[in-house]
């Protein structure tokens, strides 16, 4: 998993990096104010958990693949999907059932936050 995890986070990444400089430079004028910072917010979120995602990388080189850090990589990496994916899609136009998916990303990332507790607790175990 550790391999496939920092993968997943160079992915998250780079494509991070393009979304926001598309945002940044392909959207302002094209999409109405509030769409652009719920945009940006799906950016940020992406960037911060692909750190986390990395963090856990690093942690997993150290400690080994331990239960509690393989799920919180995984609960990073869908939160992402979730949250982030949501509000690039709401900003293109797409349906709004992906309103609702929104807050389940979120959730997903603080149960990525709870499991790093987790291993943290479980550290020397």
């Amino acid at each position: 998993m550790t391999k496939f995890y920092l993968f997943l986070a160079a992915l998250l990444g780079g494509s991070g990096v393009i979304l926001g400089a598309f945002g940044a430079h392909g959207l302002r004028g094209r999409v109405a104010e509030n769409l652009l910072e719920a945009y940006k917010t799906g950016v940020l979120y992406q960037m911060l958990h692909t750190l986390a995602l990395f963090g856990v990388v690093l942690l997993m080189q150290h400690w080994g693949e331990k239960t509690s850090l393989v799920a919180a990589g995984a609960l990073f990496a869908v939160g992402v999907l979730l949250f982030s994916g949501s509000l690039y899609g709401l900003t293109f136009g797409g349906p709004r059932w992906l309103g609702p998916v929104t807050p389940l990303g979120g959730l997903a990332m603080i149960g990525g936050w709870a499991a790093l507790c987790i291993a943290a607790l479980r550290l020397g175990e």
